[in-house]
């Protein structure tokens, strides 16, 4: 079964420089992503309960996007900042990919790790 994109928005109370420095450093993601993250390069390893998988940092722009490529199946997952410029507001959109069948199950942990990265910047 082909896998299916979604999309995702969360608005943040922070500056845009503060959420991209946790969408694409180790460390940063390391805080509310993963376990752990391992950086050689391009080449992220992300670990969820010692277990590794590898994505490519393939698309970034300073305070804006950042787009990651799994190696094992070639989908990806992005995440993208906007600023409302009446508002001041400040929003993350992730897409993501999902089988069909789980997506609600997909579309819950990024609410549950979203929820994290928003303690994690004072949010």
């Amino acid at each position: 079964m082909a896998k299916v994109k979604f999309d995702m928005e969360y608005i943040f109370n922070c500056s845009p420089k503060v959420l991209y420095y946790r969408l694409n450093t180790a460390s940063g993601l390391a805080e509310w992503f993963a376990d752990d993250v391992d950086v050689n390069g391009k080449k992220f390893t992300f670990y969820w309960d010692k277990a590794g998988r590898e994505a490519i940092l393939s698309f970034m722009k300073e305070n804006l996007i950042v787009r990651y490529n799994w190696v094992d199946d070639g989908t990806f997952f992005e995440f993208r900042i906007t600023r409302d410029e009446l508002t001041g507001d400040v929003s993350l959109l992730i897409t993501d990919f999902a089988e069909p069948d789980e997506l609600p199950e997909s579309r819950s942990l990024w609410d549950s790790q979203v929820a994290l990265l928003k303690h994690v910047v004072g949010s």
